[in-house]
């Protein structure tokens, strides 16, 4: 099986684990930096050139490890490998749409999935109503293009709110707001999907001072066992996003779980370490089998 990595470097711990765990089960695997990558469009021929070659039917299969500064040129050379019929763990449209706080929610929301309730508005004249929709105050306040916690803020009053709301529309930042969880205390489960499967779950705590539960701002974490529906939601979750590979983020509440949003690049690090589970080793054993069956149904 040749396995492209889509990475802007082979340094960073998920990238580097799951070329290490590829190469040991044989495969041939490469590193390709995706803003290196060009797509050319000629009567109908499709190319992408990395370094001066043309790459398009090289590959088996595409893991794409597409960053949120450069998403919106990384899901363009996915979208090209798709549309030439190689195997991606993340669909372009998944990429995109997860890259999305707002469009990811409203995609959940539509299958029926459950989330915390949400508003999001550019109206600025009604911020007090579209708070009276949350309820009483605390609410959480989300910067669109936030991530790893930042762009995350809690609110504690409806002045508060008010204040920070205005803020951000005064400097054209898009924002959605939530309610306040207080029962799932400052906790959040990561469930790492692969395929089918949850094939490893931690529970990530916040600090002290913080809210917020991202190992990133200082949480911690540890293994979790997760409840036959949580499982359910979070490969739901995944796939109605287009996205075999993924990381779900859900809170317990008094009204079940809810999904906070699914990561279309979810680390290693963190989870590899809490749970003792070699996650990169499970994702390559799944494109395995997937590949394999896809080959199979081309020869007949």
């Amino acid at each position: 099986m040749h396995v492209f990595i889509l990475s802007v470097s082979g340094y960073i711990y998920s990238t580097s684990r799951l070329f290490d765990e590829a190469e040991k089960r044989g495969h041939d695997v490469s590193i390709i930096d995706h803003t290196k990558c060009s797509v050319f469009l000629n009567n109908g021929k499709k190319q992408i050139f990395f370094d001066g070659d043309d790459i398009i039917n090289e590959p088996d299969v595409i893991i794409p490890r597409i960053g949120t500064s450069v998403h919106k040129h990384g899901t363009t050379i996915v979208k090209e490998f798709e549309m030439n019929g190689v195997y991606t763990t993340a669909s372009s449209k998944g990429i995109t749409t997860s890259h999305s706080k707002i469009n990811s929610l409203q995609l959940l929301n539509n299958h029926n999935l459950p989330i915390p309730n949400t508003v999001y508005s550019i109206n600025k004249e009604n911020v007090e109503e579209q708070l009276a929709l949350l309820g009483k105050a605390p609410v959480i306040i989300k910067l669109q293009e936030g991530t790893q916690g930042m762009g995350v803020m809690l609110a504690e009053s409806k002045k508060s709110a008010i204040s920070i709301i205005d803020t951000f529309n005064s400097m054209n930042k898009s924002i959605m707001l939530q309610e306040f969880v207080k029962e799932s205390n400052s906790e959040d489960i990561r469930a790492f999907v692969v395929g089918d499967k949850v094939i490893a779950a931690m529970k990530r705590k916040g600090t002290k001072n913080d809210f917020r539960s991202n190992i990133h701002r200082g949480g911690k974490g540890l293994k979790v066992t997760l409840t036959p529906q949580e499982i359910d939601i979070a490969v739901k979750a995944a796939h109605s996003l287009g996205l075999t590979v993924a990381g779900v983020d859900l809170i317990r509440s008094k009204k079940g779980p809810l999904i906070l949003e699914v990561n279309s690049t979810p680390g290693l690090q963190g989870i590899e370490a809490y749970t003792k589970i070699n996650v990169a080793e499970e994702i390559i054993k799944y494109l395995e089998i997937t590949c394999s069956k896809k080959s199979t149904k081309i020869k007949k």
